[in-house]
């Protein structure tokens, strides 16, 4: 009969320290156990920390996977303002595209589409509150005159990421820098500014603001 293996006394975490810890701990057993063994207890032991000092600071084990979710996610996708809508757009995806391309990003992108009711109505918007950080850049080009007043900065953000999300989802193709480039190109392309005509030339918002094209 085999000895069980000791296990380590809890640290004498507090503060941002325990919260850090915790939260880690959290995001790796989503990510190599799923949300089945993503235990309070779990995450306590992975934590180095008391099990009830989690509960006093999250409550239940939703609040704590949302937390870590919701916290890997803002780490990982930072809002970049570049001065030009393009570049910001790319530099977003590109950070989309990379952590989708962990393992940890496939979980927690899994994790979204896992049937679990304590979840169901709370854990949805964790993706879509993420993305919608990012119309903001798409105001500031339109904003700018990059982009058509008209734009749904939504769509545009949705036309540009979906692909990724389905590509990991369906058929786990790799998500690169040039597939991020074509899809932002091809979102933007359907947002610049529509010809207009001023006297014999046909103009753009674009031209007369020296926007338009790619960079």
């Amino acid at each position: 009969m085999s000895t069980p293996e000791p296990v380590a006394p809890p640290l004498r975490r507090r503060g941002e320290r325990m919260r850090r810890a915790v939260l880690a701990a959290a995001v790796d057993l989503l990510s190599s156990q799923g949300l089945a063994g993503t235990t309070v207890g779990a995450v306590a032991r992975a934590a180095g920390v008391h099990e009830t000092s989690v509960y006093r600071r999250w409550g239940t084990r939703e609040n704590l996977v949302l937390d870590a979710l919701t916290t890997e996610l803002d780490s990982a996708l930072p809002v970049p303002d570049t001065g030009h809508v393009r570049d910001d757009l790319l530099a977003f995806f590109r950070s989309l595209a990379r952590l989708l391309g962990t393992p940890q990003g496939v979980a927690l992108l899994r994790l979204s589409v896992e049937h679990d009711d304590s979840l169901a109505n709370r854990r949805g918007p964790y993706w879509s509150e993420r993305l919608d950080r990012a119309v903001v850049m798409v105001r500031r080009g339109v904003e700018r005159g990059e982009l058509a007043a008209d734009t749904d900065p939504g769509l545009l953000i949705e036309a540009a990421g979906g692909p990724l999300f389905v590509r990991v989802l369906l058929s786990g193709a790799p998500l690169d820098d040039e597939l991020v480039r074509r899809l932002v190109d091809l979102a933007l392309d359907g947002a610049r500014p529509r010809a207009r005509r001023v006297g014999p030339v046909a103009r753009t918002v674009a031209d007369t603001t020296g926007g338009g094209g790619h960079k």
